[in-house]
């Protein structure tokens, strides 16, 4: 995802401006090391479920002040430095977009993404 011509897209609508005060945007990339040891990590195998994160989507489009929801997530061999899940939220104030963008990564990740980290 190109981030920048994803939030010009979403600043070009004509609604945009009585919308929305705040975009926030998520780049997880790969990292080269383990979460859980940090143990070496050459790649991730990661399976990304495009069905629930689509329906997450729609689910926290729902909330108080969400304009917009924007979702990619990366399936495949990656390695670190890699992009992996990029998410962008657009909306009215401070107060609705962070909680949506925290609680929306927290979902996305326990529900609609598997990965299996690979050693050195």
């Amino acid at each position: 995802m190109d981030i920048s011509r994803t939030i010009n897209t979403l600043k070009a609508r004509p609604d945009f401006n009585d919308n929305v005060g705040m975009v926030l945007v998520h780049n997880g990339t790969v990292r080269g090391w383990s979460r859980q040891d940090r143990s070496s990590v050459s790649a991730i195998e990661v399976k990304a479920d495009p069905d629930r994160i689509a329906s997450l989507r729609e689910e926290f489009l729902q909330f108080p002040g969400i304009y917009d929801i924007v979702i990619e997530a990366r399936s495949g061999l990656l390695k670190p430095g890699d992009d992996l899940l990029f998410i962008v939220v657009a909306g009215d104030i401070r107060e609705h977009v962070k909680p949506v963008l925290g609680e929306l990564l927290e979902r996305i990740k326990s529900e609609a993404v598997a990965k299996k980290e690979l050693g050195v």
